[in-house]
């Protein structure tokens, strides 16, 4: 197993390549532009442009052609943000059309990069088995999984709440009055840690261990928002937002079972000792 493509090398997935180039891997990834594909060879990654909202049944058979050097791999790794909360209705058309472009090619592991916005906010305890459609946003994630899991080999990952370089949280609520929910349990993962995880079920699957089909990924500890959102603003300098005594339902992501089944430790098991990583 030496060549792995990757698409969408954004904010996770171009980190993710200058790694696995550091491996030793041969590592072809995707960007929208040519601008972007110039920054790919800049990192020692064969760039391909690969824009999906443009790829339609006039262009896909060339764009098959074209690209058929990038899925020729032994490993595909799909990170394609689904873009829902900021109202992005192609999500799914994407993902139908990536298939396309992958026309039938078989890999020694998939990996979709998926979210933690399947399970529902309820109070309890999340494990991989917990997802399910209910609402539209979450039915839309299912199903986008559901085009991967039939691929042979593949193992879904479900991010929780990414933070890292330039995704530092303390803006987020910094200063505000009022808020809700400050009960609730915080699930976060760092970029580090999404890395390290892929970087694991690579290796497992180069020595033949067994890979589940699904893994959520979640620091183990779970401060509440109040308490974190209040650390994370004053690390950036910023007031303290105030929450109010409404009570929300807290659900809380286990991310253990990638840690059991492939001896996966987190690097940034904390939260708040995250922020320094930020």
């Amino acid at each position: 197993m030496n060549k792995v493509a990757i698409v969408g090398c954004g904010w996770f997935g171009l980190p993710l390549a200058q790694q696995l180039v550091k491996d030793g891997l041969l590592v072809a990834g995707t960007k929208r532009t040519q601008q972007g594909c110039d920054e790919l060879v800049q990192q020692g990654i064969t760039p391909f442009e690969l824009d999906l909202s443009q790829v339609n049944e006039q262009t896909i058979e060339h764009d098959t052609t074209r690209l058929a050097p990038l899925f020729d791999a032994d490993v595909l790794i799909a990170n394609i943000p689904p873009g829902l909360r900021r109202g992005e209705s192609h999500y799914l058309t994407h993902i139908q059309r990536l298939k396309q472009l992958i026309n039938g090619h078989e890999y020694k592991r998939v990996i979709f990069i998926s979210t933690t916005g399947v399970y529902p906010s309820t109070d309890k305890d999340m494990f991989e088995t917990d997802a399910t459609a209910y609402d539209d946003k979450s039915a839309v994630l299912l199903e986008a999984e559901s085009h991967f899991a039939a691929m042979q080999n593949s193992c879904i990952i479900r991010f929780s709440g990414l933070i890292g370089p330039k995704r530092h949280p303390g803006k987020f609520f910094g200063g505000r009055q009022d808020i809700a929910g400050g009960n609730v349990a915080v699930n976060l993962v760092h970029l580090d840690d999404c890395i390290e995880a892929i970087r694991t079920i690579l290796q497992a699957t180069e020595k033949g261990t067994e890979v589940a089909s699904i893994y959520n990924l979640a620091a183990p500890n779970h401060p509440s928002r109040a308490d974190f959102y209040q650390a994370a603003a004053v690390h950036l300098g910023l007031d303290a937002p105030q929450f109010n005594h409404q009570v929300l339902p807290s659900k809380t992501i286990i991310g253990n079972l990638i840690c059991q089944q492939l001896g996966f430790n987190y690097i940034h098991p904390d939260p708040v000792k995250m922020l320094d990583a930020c």
